[in-house]
């Protein structure tokens, strides 16, 4: 009699389970089919990237051999929820200032940073925005990955119209959903990877909105501004079913500057390839934070960031890819530590604004300001 009524809570515990998981797989699949996951590329955009040379075996391919990881998966979840800094997060308000828009708009060659990977360039007349999360969060899972407290300096209500933007890919922390919507209206040129306009078409761009390039691809925006689409290492992807998107950095030209825009990526000898055939560079920006050994590949050392800026020929460096989400297990201020002093070591000069800072390009300052010790 026992037995049997051990058998009989089994089978209900049993179907339960069964029942709750069936609910739960529901609800991510209804979750999954939000606007912010994006959408695949098809029909004549998907045949444009299988003519591509970097799409080879069903997908967009690095110019090197690139593991996103160096270990088992399983040890790289472990150590990023169990080995983590107790500082990879300010303990208090970051440090800000509030963005002086009219001292910006009114210079010939100005700069302003938003934390991570977020700025605004105003060149030569033209307004252009990289890469803008201004939403207060880099992921599509509601309360996680938050800006640190303070680190919001600016809504999209505050920006003035953009004739260039700029995404070098489409991950959360660098193609974010609610901020590109509300910016629709206000953008002239969006500038993409192969397959990304896809996402922007879906959330309500105009197709003559988006330009979508392959690497090595040249475009004259007129005015005398003319952008190179330009290799990175890295990958792509806002859910499973939506990573067939290519990932890029960008060198623009303007009528008196030369710029280069990084994406996220790990070291490789394209940026002695892009220096060579590009360069030099008045300023390079590139990505410096979130990284890993876990995840080298894909995501520079601040060491290396010294020696890509070197490789591209640039006169001055500027690192983002830090200072407002958590997405690595480092202290948040240790990028801009190793990278100070490895460019001091090297004589890179180095651009390290505080976020909201407007910078003067035709007179930067030329030494770190340490702003993330006070």
């Amino acid at each position: 009699m026992a037995t049997r009524n051990n058998r009989k809570k089994w089978l209900l515990f049993l179907k339960r389970t069964i029942l709750g998981l069936g609910v739960l797989i529901a609800l991510i699949g209804l979750y999954m089919m939000h606007p912010q996951f994006g959408k695949r590329p098809s029909g004549e955009r998907l045949q444009r990237i299988q003519l591509s040379k970097q799409f080879k075996d069903g997908k967009f391919q690095n110019s090197s051999p690139t593991p996103q990881l160096t270990q088992p998966w399983t040890v790289a979840l472990y150590d990023y929820f169990f080995k983590r800094s107790n500082e990879t997060s300010p303990k208090h308000t970051i440090p800000t200032v509030d963005i002086d828009w009219e001292k910006l708009l009114s210079q010939p060659h100005g700069l302003v940073w938003f934390g991570h990977s977020s700025y605004f360039l105003r060149l030569d007349g033209k307004n252009i925005l990289v890469d803008p999360v201004l939403s207060g969060s880099a992921s599509p899972i509601p309360g996680s990955v938050k800006a640190f407290k303070g680190a919001d300096v600016s809504t999209v209500s505050a920006l003035p119209p953009i004739d260039y933007l700029f995404i070098s890919h489409d991950h959360y922390d660098h193609m974010d959903y609610k901020t590109l919507k509300a910016l629709q209206p206000r953008v002239g040129k969006v500038i993409v990877g192969l397959g990304v306009g896809s996402h922007l078409e879906y959330w309500g761009y105009r197709p003559e909105q988006i330009i979508e390039k392959d690497w090595w691809d040249e475009i004259n925006l007129g005015d005398g501004f003319s952008v190179t689409v330009a290799p990175a290492r890295h990958f792509s992807g806002r859910s499973i079913f939506t990573a067939n998107t290519l990932w890029a950095s960008y060198a623009l030209q303007t009528p008196s500057m030369r710029l280069y825009l990084g994406g996220d990526s790990g070291y490789d000898n394209h940026f002695k390839e892009i220096g060579n055939q590009l360069g030099p560079f008045d300023l390079a920006i590139l990505e410096n934070g979130q990284y890993d050994l876990s995840w080298k590949h894909i995501h520079m050392m601040p060491e290396e960031v010294v020696q890509a800026a070197h490789d591209l020929k640039a006169s001055l460096l500027f690192p983002v890819h830090s200072s407002k989400f958590v997405l690595a297990n480092h202290a948040w201020n240790e990028p801009l530590e190793r990278i100070s002093k490895e460019a001091t070591q090297q004589q890179q000069p180095l651009l390290t604004p505080i976020i909201g800072q407007v910078i003067d390009l035709d007179q930067p300052p030329l030494t770190p300001s340490y702003w993330w010790r006070k």
